[in-house]
């Protein structure tokens, strides 16, 4: 599989980064943003899937999904949360979401969503 570039979107520097790591540690390009209006600024073609937390300020993870989709763009994308609600989970499928990983981000199911979402995107 080459290398994907995958937009991590992630308000707290820590996490954002461990994210970053086990992606590049997994052979993807990345490209950071501390919340969704970042993100969006950021979105383009070149951007093959999305790892955005749920809860960020001023636009969090499924207001970003929704101004996404809202372009028509299909990117996919893996929410990260602190907290699995079932409206979170509803909200999700919804959206068309490819996978929901709980905090803390083990690196294997990051990896594994990630290729998954690729495959199904044809990337």
């Amino acid at each position: 599989m080459s290398a994907a570039q995958i937009l991590v979107v992630e308000d707290n520097d820590f996490v954002r980064m461990q994210i970053v790591r086990f992606l590049k540690d997994a052979g993807h390009e990345t490209v950071e943003a501390k919340d969704g209006h970042e993100a969006l600024g950021l979105m383009s073609a070149n951007i093959a899937a999305a790892v955005v937390d749920v809860r960020m300020e001023p636009m969090g993870g499924l207001d970003f999904i929704r101004a996404v989709r809202g372009r028509d763009l299909e990117t996919p994308v893996i929410l990260v949360t602190g907290d699995q609600t079932t409206d979170l989970l509803e909200q999700a499928a919804k959206w068309g979401v490819g996978a929901v990983l709980i905090k803390p981000v083990v690196k294997d199911r990051l990896i594994k969503a990630i290729e998954r979402v690729l495959v199904t995107r044809g990337t």
